[in-house]
């Protein structure tokens, strides 16, 4: 499915704080285009005061009104003064991140947030920084309370805290808040899908420059405001805003706003419709520079007490209002920092090549503990090494020893993807700023006739097939779309995804089907094959999430779509556990769509060929159901009775949710201890890689 179900308009108010006296640059702004160099490596801790030795990364400071000598911090410098840490988890990151102690704190892997949409508590002095691009804060972001200052954070993917709800009012899940915060350098991150805004600069947030970020796939972008006061001092510049319905950003009561070289766009044919562009709101003094607006409704709003100034943007297919005007004193960002533009017409694809996390920052020449991954491009254009995702898998040597990453650039590639299983460590990876800019997309259903006159049943339906242990797909979305109501003559099970081997991450996806849409299996019955779905999408109607797999979908959403001739009804899962395995559990995700009430199970049990040694599991906890499941939620198949095999719930909200009956067994608390997700990964511990 798409990354959004529903759409709403909220708005909300504006930012404040005093103004100071300019400070002069910094090497900041050929920092901001990426030109940093070298590779980080060990966790050891290790000092960076000396300017001579420390990588430019690490002493880099803020332009902007980040750069401004106010409120008794002479620009913002993050932790340079202090050690340099490299964290892979949780507690780490959080642990020096809340540290009264200055800090570099080098993020070196794709930490998960545990509970979803926990924010870090940020203190002064720190510079949080991505690892290349492999630092990614998954499902949880950082808050920076009043007083907080001198804070950098850059270079990370900061994504997947949604929750299901299009414009969520229950859950303030941001990837960044800052309230009250002051000298605050937001630069070259991705920060996308989450419940509530991407970036939130509330209560006299001041001195604050938001820079070379990708902000898309969410209701709210950007707000800024949350006050009376008309204090605020803010610089937003090169950043590229995509798939956002509003806050893009929206400005209230702030003092000074300088908006500069920003790409707005709203991209066709999604299912993501811009509210409005850029708002400057209450008594908010914007000035509007050299940006470029793609297909935005309202690009450029103002209310009537709020003062905005145009120059040089350019508007691409716009429709409604841009406006300018006001009554506010003219003021000059140079009097306060030093700045250049672009051309406005260069800003789109300056942005397309420039924004989000840069390989370059966040590493050093140190020597890191295992081999680089080697990557392959694919582009159907021809601009990179292969023009198909197949081409590019055919090229990876047999029983390759360490990772090999196929980056796939945006587009449509109709093909049918297979990984063999003599070729472990590969990584399929969208190259896109949105897991929908890059689709692998097939047709073949079970019933489908090969050149030679068989069929291909249903494993051999998938669009993709990953065969190798080890492997990966990430950011991009598969889809089967077989048209089962042209083709009623023939079976109609038709994959998009097929996993048979073990350790299969798949992060930040989309399987898109009707029947089938998601085979997880084992290389043989008697072999071990562990899948970890999360942050991903999950579309279908007939046991849509099925196989023997010991699969996890975690912090995820499952979409019910209704049946080729309109009806609701269908089935979640199908498993067909072996007998002391672990099946499929879904944690801590929504399960909702465009369906009839009461219409659909969790799950049924499958013994294939009527097998009578497989022990079939689906758990279903702490999820959230919406009406569309029944309050009997599982079901027989092939004559074996559910309650012979083992189907519980634990935990699970919404109006689809219900309490413990012979009909609806409820773990217990014990029970319920023995079927986390480390229980079904064992000694595996998934990494994006």
């Amino acid at each position: 499915m798409s990354d959004s179900t529903r759409k709403a308009r909220h708005r909300r108010r504006g930012t404040a704080l005093a103004l100071g006296a300019p400070l002069a640059l910094t090497a900041a702004g050929a920092l901001a285009y990426g030109t940093d160099l070298g590779l980080f490596g060990s966790d050891a801790q290790r000092t960076a005061s000396a300017a001579t030795t420390a990588p430019a990364w690490a002493t880099a400071t803020a332009d902007g009104f980040a750069s401004v000598n106010a409120l008794g911090q002479n620009g913002t410098y993050g932790g340079r003064d202090g050690k340099t840490v490299t964290v892979k988890s949780a507690a780490d990151l959080e642990k020096y991140a809340t540290s009264a102690d200055p800090y570099v704190i080098v993020v070196a892997a794709a930490i998960n947030i545990d509970p979803v949409g926990k924010e870090i508590k940020v203190q002064s002095n720190k510079t949080i920084v991505g690892s290349g691009t492999a630092g990614q804060i998954v499902g949880g972001g950082f808050f920076l309370g009043s007083g907080v200052h001198n804070v950098i954070i850059r270079n990370l993917t900061i994504r997947d805290t949604y929750q299901g709800t299009w414009n969520d009012k229950d859950h303030d899940y941001d990837g960044i808040q800052m309230d009250g915060a002051h000298h605050v350098w937001i630069d070259h991150n991705d920060i996308r899908h989450m419940a509530d805004g991407l970036i939130d600069s509330r209560k006299d947030t001041s001195y604050l420059t938001v820079s070379w970020n990708k902000l898309s796939q969410d209701n709210k972008a950007f707000g800024i405001g949350w006050t009376d006061n008309v204090t605020a001092n803010i610089t937003v510049h090169h950043n590229w805003i995509r798939e956002t319905e509003q806050r893009n950003p929206s400005t209230d009561n702030v003092a000074h706003a300088h908006l500069y070289n920003n790409y707005l766009e709203d991209v066709a044919g999604t299912d993501i419709t811009s509210s409005y562009g850029n708002y400057s709101r209450g008594k908010t003094n914007m000035l509007l520079e050299n940006s470029y607006f793609q297909g935005i409704n309202n690009p450029v709003v103002r209310d009537s007490t709020a003062t905005l100034v145009q120059r040089g943007n350019v508007f691409s297919g716009t429709t409604g209002k841009n406006e300018s005007g006001g009554s506010g004193a003219s003021w000059d960002p140079k009097s306060y920092y030093s700045y250049t533009l672009d051309k406005a017409a260069d800003v789109p694809s300056l942005l397309k090549s420039g924004a989000g996390p840069r390989s370059s920052i966040g590493t050093t020449t140190a020597t890191t503990t295992s081999a680089a991954a080697t990557t392959l491009t694919v582009a159907k254009d021809g601009s990179g090494q292969y023009k198909t995702v197949q081409a590019a898998v055919d090229a990876v040597p047999a029983n390759n020893s360490s990772r090999v990453v196929i980056s796939v650039k945006p587009g449509t590639y109709r093909e049918v993807v297979k990984v063999p299983a003599n070729k472990p460590h590969v990584t399929i990876q969208g190259a896109g700023s949105s897991r929908k800019d890059t689709v692998i997309v097939y047709n073949n259903a079970a019933g489908t006739k090969k050149p030679d006159g068989s069929t291909y049943g249903t494993p051999g339906s998938a669009t993709v097939s990953v065969l190798s242990d080890d492997s990966q797909l990430r950011n991009l979305t598969v889809t089967n779309d077989f048209d089962e109501a042209a083709h009623q003559d023939i079976a109609g099970q038709a994959v998009a995804l097929l996993t048979q081997a073990d350790r299969i991450f798949l992060d930040g996806i989309i399987v898109n089907g009707d029947q089938d849409t998601l085979e997880m299996e084992t290389a043989a019955a008697d072999k071990l094959g562990r899948v970890y779905i999360a942050n991903s999408y999950i579309t279908g109607n007939v046991d849509f999430i099925f196989g023997r797999a010991t699969a996890v979908v975690d912090k995820s959403v499952i979409t019910l779509k209704k049946r080729w001739n309109g009806t609701s009804a269908g089935y979640v899962t199908a498993p067909s556990t072996a007998a002391n395995r672990k099946g499929i559990l879904i944690n801590k995700s929504t399960v909702n769509g465009d369906v009839s009430a009461a219409s659909f199970y969790l799950g049924r049990n499958w013994h294939p060929g009527g097998s009578t040694t497989v022990d079939p599991q689906t758990t279903v906890r702490n999820t959230t159901l919406s009406a569309a499941i029944k309050s009997t939620p599982w079901s027989d198949m092939g004559g074996f009775s559910w309650k012979d095999d083992r189907f519980a719930e634990y935990k699970n909200t919404g109006a689809g949710s219900g309490a413990a009956s012979s009909d609806r067994p409820q773990l217990t608390d014990a029970q319920a201890a023995g079927q986390e997700v480390a229980d079904w990964l064992g000694d595996w511990t998934p990494t994006a890689s």
